[in-house]
């Protein structure tokens, strides 16, 4: 009988990396999810799920959001009274590179001015609400139990596809191998 679980994965999580949860993680909140991490040190980790979308459109979030289209993503299980984002305005004052002209956060009246002075798409910005976060050694101890498989952000523009959980499957099949594999897996096995 083949273990599909026993895997070695060498890639370390760091800033610009992803967090791919494995096919039959026990936790609602990360059901099928890509997270990309924004920041990985000793004293813990923090990121956002990619793959969430909320049934919150921006604009009812807040009136002066109402110049970009679509709904605001659930960044994880922290903090839903908070609102977050991720872009590409290198102009955008405090915000934090993530990866090659990805940037999160930054300072929020002139990103205001930037959303209604520029045509700005959902390919340049994207809102969540929450986010996901790690104390000192938790995901570590995450990663010993096979909870997550670790994968390099090689195209940027996947951070912004409209794609649910066939972001998750895509990210996988990347990895080629035994992960591709993984994609494939039913959610409820005993309903295969």
């Amino acid at each position: 009988m083949i273990d599909f679980f026993d895997y070695t994965n060498e890639n370390q999580p760091a800033k610009g990396k992803l967090l791919l949860s494995e096919p039959f993680l026990n936790d609602p909140n990360f059901d099928r999810t890509v997270v990309l991490l924004c920041e990985h040190s000793d004293e813990g980790s923090f990121g956002f799920i990619l793959n969430k979308p909320s049934e919150v459109e921006l604009n009812s979030i807040m009136d002066e959001l109402n110049v970009v289209e679509g709904k605001a993503y659930v960044g994880g299980p922290v903090q839903h009274n908070t609102l977050h984002y991720i872009h590409r305005f290198p102009s955008l004052e405090g915000g934090q590179e993530i990866k090659n002209g990805l940037y999160w956060g930054g300072e929020f009246e002139q990103l205001l001015s930037i959303l209604q002075s520029e045509n700005v798409t959902e390919e340049d910005i994207r809102f969540f609400v929450g986010y996901s976060g790690w104390v000192e050694g938790q995901l570590e101890e995450e990663l010993e139990k096979k909870s997550w498989i670790v994968a390099d952000l090689n195209d940027i523009n996947l951070v912004f596809e409209k794609s649910g959980d066939d972001l998750w499957k895509k990210a996988l099949r990347n990895l080629g191998g035994k992960f591709s594999i993984y994609s494939n897996y039913p959610t409820d096995p005993r309903l295969n």
